[in-house]
C-alpha cells in the first residue's frame, strides 16, 4: 500500500491506490482525505477540452515562477467557492497538503486511468482562484472556477511539455461580469510535507511560497479599484462588464479590466502610477482593442489609484488614452473627453 513517502513527483499510480491509501473518493476531480491531512486533486486537461474550456495545465512562468492552473469542481451550472472547492481554498488553514495528479493513459489490461504525481502544491497567496467563463455539460455557459496553483516549497514539479496548457482551437469572445475582487490571501502552511531531495530545490528566485506582501497589496488595490469605479459608473446610470478573448493557436485568455457599455469605453487598471505599470497598461490596451467589436469607435483610458506625474500624463495622451483616477472625493479625469 502506498504510504506518503511514495509521494514521490513523477510516481505513476491509480486513484484506487490513493483511496486505499489515504482514504479518500475516487471519482471527483477534488478528494479531501481529512483523516490523512491532504486534498488529492486530479487534472485531466483533455476532459476540458471536450467541453470546450483549455484551462487546465502548465501556464506560462510569471514573475514568481511555475503556475499549474486547474478548473474547479462543478460539471454545470456556477461554480461556487465551496464544497469541493472549498476544500482547496481551507486546505492551508486546515493545515492539509494539496497533491497534484495528471491523467497518464490507461492502465494496461484494464479502463482505468493512470495518475501521473506532479507534486505538492500551495494555492497562489495572491490570488488563488480567477473567475472565467466556460460552458458545461448542458452546454449553458457559466462561471467556472481556475485555481492557481504554486510548487510548495522544497518540490521539484514533475511536469513535462505535454502538461502545458492547450492551445485554443477556436477564437471566442465572450462578455462576462467584471474581475470580481480577490479573495482573501491564502494562508500558507508551514511546508514540511514536501518529499523533494535537498538537491532537487529551488532556490530562493524560483520559490513562490513567500511572494511579497506588497505585491498582494498591489493586485488587491487593483481589484478595489475596479469595484470602485465599476460601482461610480453604476450610480451614474452606466452599465458596465467586461470580455473573455480566447485566440486560436494560444493557451489561455484576455480578460480586460473594466468596460463601459454605455459609453463603449473600455478601462485597464493599475494598482501603481509608475511609468513601468502605465506602459503596460498602454500595450494591454492596444491588444485588447484589436479583438473588441466596434472598435474603430472604441476609447481606452488608463485608471489609477492617484495622478501620475505631468509627463505620463502627456504620454497618455499623445497616445490618445483616457486618464482616469481616484481622489478623495471621486474619480478625476471622468467622463473622459
Amino acid at each position: 500500500m502506498l504510504t506518503t513517502d511514495d509521494l514521490v513527483p513523477g510516481l505513476v499510480t491509480t486513484r484506487d491506490a490513493i483511496a486505499a491509501a489515504f482514504g479518500c473518493g475516487t471519482f471527483q476531480g477534488i478528494e479531501p482525505a481529512a483523516e490523512a491531512g491532504k486534498v488529492f486533486v486530479y487534472s485531466d486537461p483533455s476532459a476540458g477540452e471536450e467541453y470546450g474550456y483549455t484551462f487546465d495545465g502548465r501556464a506560462e512562468d510569471d514573475e514568481f515562477g511555475p503556475l499549474y492552473l486547474y478548473t474547479g469542481a462543478g460539471a454545470k451550472g456556477p461554480q461556487k467557492p465551496s464544497g469541493r472547492n472549498g476544500s482547496l481554498l481551507t486546505a492551508a488553514q486546515k493545515d492539509r497538503e494539496v497533491h497534484l495528479f495528471v491523467a497518464h493513459g490507461r492502465l494496461p489490461g484494464s479502463g482505468a486511468m493512470q495518475q501521473r504525481y506532479i507534486g505538492q502544491m500551495v494555492l497562489d497567496p495572491i490570488q488563488p482562484y480567477v473567475m472565467r467563463r466556460s460552458p458545461g455539460t448542458d452546454s449553458v455557459m457559466r462561471d467556472v472556477l481556475v485555481f492557481r496553483f504554486r510548487p510548495a516549497e522544497g518540490t521539484t514539479p514533475a511536469w513535462t511539455k505535454a502538461d502545458k496548457q492547450p492551445k485554443a482551437t477556436k477564437s471566442t469572445f465572450e462578455v462576462t461580469n467584471p474581475e470580481p475582487s480577490l479573495p482573501a490571501p491564502v494562508v500558507l502552511p508551514t511546508q514540511s510535507g514536501a518529499k523533494a531531495k535537498k538537491a532537487e530545490q529551488h532556490s530562493a528566485s524560483e520559490t513562490t511560497a513567500d511572494i511579497p506582501a506588497s505585491k498582494r497589496k498591489v493586485l488587491r488595490r487593483e481589484g478595489e479599484l475596479v469595484t470602485a469605479f465599476a460601482q461610480h459608473l453604476a450610480a451614474a446610470g452606466h452599465k458596465t462588464h467586461s470580455f473573455q478573448i480566447t485566440i486560436a493557436g494560444e493557451p489561455g485568455t484576455l480578460t480586460p479590466d473594466l468596460y463601459d457599455a454605455t459609453e463603449h469605453v473600455l478601462y485597464e487598471a493599475k494598482g501603481l502610477t509608475t511609468r513601468a505599470n502605465i506602459r503596460m497598461a498602454i500595450g494591454q490596451l492596444a491588444d485588447y482593442r484589436r479583438h473588441i467589436p466596434n472598435s474603430e469607435t472604441l476609447r481606452v483610458a488608463v485608471l489609477l489609484p492617484s495622478a501620475p506625474t505631468p509627463d505620463v500624463q502627456q504620454l497618455l495622451s499623445e497616445q490618445n488614452i483616457g486618464l482616469v483616477y481616484q481622489t478623495d472625493d471621486g474619480f478625476g479625469g471622468w467622463p473622459i473627453g
